[in-house]
This record gives structure tokens, C-alpha cells and sequence, in this order.
């Protein structure tokens, strides 16, 4: 029977939270994430894979703005994605894929990522690695700091009310100049990365929010569980597990981790998605004690080749001419000419040779400046034809910062 790729309606919610527990084999649907069905996800922008009338494939989109060196970018974030274990390898999945991007592009979105739960999947469809996240493991006695001028400011304890007030103007002040992080409006914040349900602890504590504030002024936070544990002969084991820290200035980061690494009765501490360029590592004693391990972050699909070079802005002037290799998108297939001139970039078809051939996913994994032109080179992905457009390319798209985005979606 053939397959039929439509946006679902909304009494079909249920069914799709069916098949997509299904597909990731998580038994039955969680009540516990009604809340964030309801207020979060976007319906209209849902797409359902039928055999008939039965629904046996799904994915879905949120609306995002993204920061982009030297601005944002309109983006779609790909989410829920899956297709029952009966009706793989049917070629589902690249109707869904093919729906989702006409549907980004038909809401004026130059841009797709997402967060992939098998990164074998998405490069075949353009997806590049855009960004990369550290985790942390590091026993509390092993916590100090450089240069330590000692503690200053104030740290406490927010409420949820107090959280939806506070954390959002210091979340968008880190995100202004940060590429990859996401705008996050009320309801994300509510529903999405405040929402609290115990199913979700794996056996912690609540979620507490500090802020750490000086001269009245909050200019970081971090949002952490603690699990608590004691070992055989009755010694505090517990463990501090930071889902999120964003701080403004290099004080509020140093003083939060102080306070993390004060908390009582835990051995040790574990650090989520945090930047790689984070600077934890310099500005600890003993950065090797961190035990740092680095994984894959935002997937990045340039959808519009031409409106994504054009948003963004480049610290260098220069001319680079590239050969885009692009079977899923083919419009941006060809030869592209990037003019770059005080900060702001043109893009025109380019009748003469090329500088740099690449295909789309390697575009995808430069656009943010989390990775080189020459070090894809190196992996043999791009190909050089013009002496020098390695080093050119790196120095148009180099970002002061690594992208970062710290929550899955």
C-alpha cells in the first residue's frame, strides 16, 4: 500500500505520541508530558506518514530564531521524528524529510537543525555537524580555581515565578552573541526547559534554579539536580548534575561553579551540555580532573544557501567561489560566488571555476564557525582548487565564539 505524507489534525495527537513511543521503544505514551503537547509543540507544523488510515510515521517542526554571527536567522527545529518499527526501510522517512523541508521553506525559514538521536540518519539529507557540546565528571575536591580573588556577589534560590521573570533577559544576553542558541519564548520556558516532571529526574532531585546576582543585577544562573547517594559505610556519595549554566561575565561563571562545587554532601559533580570553548578547563586548577568528553550537538541543514550566507556576517572582506554539491536540495546545487565587503556578504551564481568544492552537509557544519574549511579538508570532505581559499574561507567564517545551544528539543 502506498504512503501518504499530511499534516495530522488535531485530535490525531494521541496516536502520533503512540507511534513516535514506539518508534523510539518507550512503551506507552507519558502522561507526565501532556503539559508540553499542549502549550509547546506546533500542531500545524506536524506532518503524519499513513498507510491508509493508519498512521505509522511522523515528524514535526518548531519555530525558531537562531543566532548567527552578526545576527539571527529564521530556523526550524526538526523534532519527534520516527516511523514504526514495522514499515522501516520503506522509504518513509524521506517523504517525511522531503515534507518537513517544503515546510520550513514555506514559513520563510532559510535554515533546519536538530538534535539527532542517530547521527548515521540525517547526514544522508544534508545535515552537518553545526556544533558540538562537553560533558564534565569531576570529584568536588578537585574544584578550585586560578587566581582566585575568592567569593563575591550573591547566589539564591529562584521559584518557578520568579525563574520565568529572571532567567530569560540573562538567557538572551549570553544568546546575542553566541551563534547556535535558540530565542526562547514564554511558553518554551514554562513548558519546555522549566517543566519539571518527576518522571524525568531518573531518580534526582527537583529542578533548582539560582541566579547569582551583584549590585542587585543578575548576570548568570544554573538550573541542577542533586542525586542523592551514601555509600556502605554511611559517607555522603551524592551527585550534582548541572543541566544548565549561562552566565554573562567570566565573575558570574567562576561564582557559579564556586557554589556548585560547595553544595554539600556530594562527591561528585557532572556538568551537561556545555560549550566546548567553555572556560571552565582555564580557569580550574586542576582542568585535567574535569575529565572532559566532547559529542555531537546542533545538526544544521542549509536550506537556502544563498539567504543563509547572506544573513550572517564575516570578521574579513574577500571573494571565495565554491561548488555546492546538493542532491536533496538541488536549487542549491552549482556554483556560488560569496562577495564579502564591510562585514556583509553577497552571494551571486558564479559562471567561472570554483575556489572550494563541498557538499551541502559541510556547508552546514561551517556556517556557524564551529568547524574549519581546513579541517574538513583534512577529513577529506572539501576540496581545494584555488592556493589559499582554505585559509581565506576560515578567516571569512571564523566566529569569536563555538556555537552552543545547551537543551535538546
Amino acid at each position: 500500500m502506498s504512503i501518504e505524507v499530511r499534516l495530522i489534525k488535531p485530535d490525531e495527537v494521541p496516536r502520533l505520541r503512540e507511534v513516535l513511543s514506539a518508534a523510539f521503544g518507550g512503551g506507552d505514551a507519558n502522561a507526565a508530558w501532556d503539559p508540553v503537547w499542549e502549550h509547546v509543540f506546533e500542531t500545524d507544523r506536524i506532518f503524519g506518514a499513513y498507510e491508509g488510515d493508519q498512521m505509522v510515521g511522523c515528524a514535526g517542526t518548531f519555530t525558531f530564531e537562531m543566532t548567527i554571527p552578526g545576527g539571527t536567522l529564521p530556523t526550524g527545529g526538526l523534532t519527534i521524528v520516527g516511523v514504526l518499527p514495522t514499515h522501516r526501510r520503506k522509504g518513509i522517512l524521506n517523504k517525511l524529510m522531503h515534507a518537513q523541508i517544503e515546510d520550513v521553506q514555506t514559513h520563510g525559514e532559510a535554515a533546519s537543525i536538530l538534535w539527532a538521536s542517530e547521527e548515521i540518519i540525517y547526514q544522508r539529507f544534508g545535515y552537518g555537524m553545526a556544533s558540538r557540546h562537553m560533558v564534565i565528571e569531576v570529584d568536588r575536591g578537585h574544584g578550585g580555581f586560578r587566581n582566585d580573588p575568592g567569593p563575591s556577589g550573591r547566589t539564591r534560590f529562584l521559584t518557578t515565578d520568579e525563574a520565568l521573570k529572571i532567567l530569560p533577559e540573562t538567557y538572551d544576553r549570553v544568546r546575542a552573541v553566541t551563534p547556535g542558541m535558540l530565542g526562547r519564548n514564554a511558553r518554551w520556558w514554562e513548558f519546555h526547559r522549566l517543566f519539571d516532571p518527576k518522571e524525568d529526574r531518573e531518580g534526582a532531585s527537583r529542578q533548582y534554579k539560582v541566579v547569582w546576582e551583584i549590585d542587585g543585577q543578575a548576570e548568570g544562573y544554573v538550573l541542577y539536580r542533586v542525586k542523592e547517594h551514601w555509600d556502605s559505610s554511611g559517607l555522603p556519595a551524592g551527585e550534582v548534575r548541572v543541566n544548565e549554566l549561562v552566565a554573562a561575565t567570566p565573575q558570574a561563571h567562576r561564582e557559579l561553579w564556586r557554589y556548585i562545587y560547595g553544595i554539600d554532601l556530594a562527591q561528585k559533580v557532572k556538568g551537561y551540555f556545555m560549550p566546548i570553548d567553555d572556560p571552565l578547563p582555564l580557569v580550574s586548577l586542576e582542568p585535567r580532573h574535569l575529565r572532559p568528553r566532547v559529542s555531537d550537538a546542533l545538526w544544521l541543514r542549509v536550506v537556502d544557501a544563498k539567504v543563509c550566507l547572506e544573513a550572517r556576517s564575516y570578521p574579513v572582506d574577500g571573494s571565495l567561489t565554491f561548488e555546492l554539491t546538493d542532491e536533496f536540495c538541488p536549487w542549491n546545487a552549482g556554483r556560488w560566488t560569496l562577495t564579502v565587503s564591510g562585514s556583509k556578504g553577497t552571494v551571486e551564481k558564479a559562471p567561472g571555476p570554483a575556489d572550494i568544492s563541498l557538499d551541502a552537509f559541510d556547508l552546514g557544519a561551517t556556517y556557524l564557525g564551529g568547524t574549519t574549511f581546513n579541517e574538513l579538508a583534512r577529513a577529506g570532505r572539501v576540496t581545494q582548487h584555488t592556493e589559499g581559499s582554505l585559509r581565506l574561507a576560515d578567516s571569512m567564517f571564523r566566529a569569536d565564539r563555538q556555537p552552543w545551544y545547551p537543551e535538546i528539543f
